[in-house]
């Protein structure tokens, strides 16, 4: 099922043409069933109909190519509930039925940090997307991310924001779970490593309803520039509307939720002239064109990263069950590791053998609610 993009881009056409296939694949009783665990309900509710829209569209684009070995995709979702224990209550379910032979985690490290140990005992691949470095870390095999994780977000938001922006003297936002406390870090020591100073570093509560104090104290720093890990996009909203509210207009270059269409919805113009590292630009690549494109014309809206990486997890699962011949999970490991330049809407996937497929993210700016493509930055250390 190797695709070329030309391929690619016509599989994603044809795919989004026709019905979704996952109820007839059932009533056929020959599939390869996927798991999926979604914030269906939850603060991130929002931004599950866009995961869940992702990973529909990439299994209606293989099974509109004729399917896997044979047989269609099936894919079964559970609520994860926008909550630790509920992602580990939605991943029991789903690990219980033992023809579910690989699954779609979070896009939130805290969840996928609650989950990995069930992950280990299960021995099946599981797909992700949360940024924390330390996930690929835990000596867990069977965990295969599909962003880039936040030691490179942190690298390139401090060198867009020091030798493109200009800036040097830093607020550094960020939330204190397990996703914004390693980004935080990954920022300051990417601008140790430059001619900076960290005016303040300052932590938050997810789920907090008032930034004022936070925001005041950016203001009182000194800062001629911020940089942010907000995880999710309710908390953004609130604090970009404030921020401005409170007359702070310097320069802001946050992680990928700030150009998540939820924040953008929530914040409006308040994050205009706001600048993001963002793993999904639609005009990135010819492959992330087509993607963009099938997803506007399947839901009639803008994709953003809730919904691209969990369509390139379904296309890589795929592509991993085809080049192994089977359903075995060590075989489907193997061959998900051994991919090399995969074209997808994300960018180009290289897996290392710990499990992270991605190495860089794309700088884009807010004109005037327009996500606009600037440039690539890619690290191979």
């Amino acid at each position: 099922m190797k695709l070329t993009r030309r391929e690619f881009a016509a599989g994603l056409a044809a795919g989004v043409t026709a019905p979704y296939l996952i109820g007839s694949a059932r009533a056929q009783g020959a599939t390869i069933k996927i798991g999926m665990c979604a914030p269906i309900t939850g603060p991130a509710a929002e931004a599950g109909k866009y995961a869940t829209g992702g990973a529909k569209l990439a299994v209606d684009a293989i099974n509109k190519a004729g399917g896997v070995l044979g047989k269609q995709i099936e894919l079964i979702v559970e609520d994860d509930q926008t909550t630790n224990p509920g992602i580990v209550l939605a991943f029991s379910k789903l690990a219980a039925q033992p023809d579910i032979v690989g699954f779609l985690g979070s896009i939130r490290s805290t969840q996928v940090h609650a989950m990995a140990p069930d992950v280990m005992k299960l021995g099946k691949p599981v797909m992700f997307g949360g940024t924390d470095p330390n996930l690929t870390k835990l000596g867990n095999p069977w965990l295969f991310r599909f962003r880039p994780n936040d030691s490179f977000s942190g690298r390139v938001i401090a060198d867009y924001g020091v030798k493109t922006l200009g800036k040097k003297k830093w607020a550094v936002l960020h939330s204190t779970d397990a996703f914004g406390t390693a980004g935080g870090k990954a920022l300051t020591e990417a601008l140790g490593k430059l001619d900076t100073t960290i005016a303040i570093d300052q932590g938050y509560a997810n789920q907090s309803q008032d930034f004022t104090p936070v925001v005041l104290a950016i203001k009182q720093s000194g800062a001629d520039i911020l940089g942010s890990y907000f995880t999710f996009e309710n908390d953004l909203g609130i604090f970009a509307r404030q921020l401005r509210q409170l007359g702070v207009t310097i320069p802001w270059v946050g992680s990928p939720s700030i150009v998540n269409v939820t924040a953008l919805k929530l914040a409006g113009p308040a994050l205009y002239g706001t600048y993001g590292v963002a793993d999904y630009a639609e005009e990135s690549s010819e492959a992330s064109k087509a993607f963009g494109k099938a997803y506007r014309d399947a839901y009639k809206v803008a994709p953003d990263n809730q919904s691209s990486w969990p369509y390139d997890a379904v296309m890589v699962l795929a592509q991993a069950i085809k080049n192994a011949g089977s359903t075995d999970p060590q075989k489907i490991r193997e061959a998900i590791i051994a991919i090399k330049k995969y074209p997808g809407a994300e960018g180009e996937y290289n897996f290392d053998d710990k499990g992270d497929g991605l190495h860089g993210y794309n700088i884009v700016k807010n004109e005037k609610g327009n996500i606009v493509f600037d440039k690539h930055i890619d690290f191979n250390d």
